[in-house]
């Protein structure tokens, strides 16, 4: 299977060097490039990617905003976002707006090719120097003083899948952790992500920082 492909970034020359980089694998295909926010919707739509890789900050509409408009339409692509910083309030609200994950724009090749191919699957490979310390840092900013409707239609079992998706753990890690098997993980994984009306998992790691499911500092090995 090919995964299609539309990059958006207002630079011309790292467009070409990612286009470089892809075109030399035989699984990846560029079907597009955005420079802007405004093209990288219209691109979404007109030639149905498998995954847009965003830029976070673009002209006319940025990387956020274009996010959040992708991601709302039937049968969206997966949105994996890039950032020169590596700890950016922009990129936590990307990942709030629905976007499958992150990369550093100085992430290793491999890294990043790994991240494409898992994007569509939903296990998308997120910085792992980055994403707890930004989650950390904002979700608590941003938490609401309710508890959302939507964490009381979790299952028992749903909420330590939820848990342990925050922490950072594979499907086959929570499998392990709570003796059940992988497939039934997807199983509770996809559950609760249309319980909960969010697209990805990287939003399910900020819902669950945001609700006060998961607290700073928690491992799987000391979840409360």
């Amino acid at each position: 299977m090919t995964l299609r492909i539309v990059l958006a970034d207002d630079e011309r020359l790292i467009r070409a060097g990612y286009r470089m980089t892809f075109d030399s694998e035989s699984d990846l295909e560029v079907v597009g490039e955005a420079a802007d926010g405004v093209e990288a919707v219209e691109l979404a739509q007109r030639l149905v990617p498998d995954v847009v890789l965003m830029d976070v900050r673009m002209p006319r509409l940025d990387g956020i905003a274009a996010t959040r408009a992708i991601v709302a339409r039937d049968q969206a692509p997966a949105v994996l976002v890039v950032t020169t910083f590596d700890l950016d309030e922009y990129v936590f609200e990307a990942l709030r707006a629905g976007a499958t994950g992150f990369l550093l724009k100085d992430a290793p090749e491999a890294q990043l090719l790994a991240a494409l191919r898992c994007a569509t699957e939903g296990v998308a490979l997120l910085s792992p120097t980055v994403t707890r310390r930004l989650v950390e840092t904002f979700a608590p900013r941003a938490a609401s003083p309710c508890e959302p409707v939507g964490l009381c239609l979790l299952t028992s079992r749903e909420s330590e899948v939820l848990t342990q998706i925050a922490l950072g753990c594979s499907n086959a890690e929570i499998g392990r952790a709570l003796a059940i098997g992988e497939t039934t993980v997807k199983t509770h994984v996809s559950r609760l992500l249309m319980k909960l009306g969010l697209t990805s998992r990287s939003q399910a790691v900020v819902f669950a920082y945001e609700t006060g499911l998961v607290r700073p500092g928690m491992s799987p090995t000391n979840i409360a």
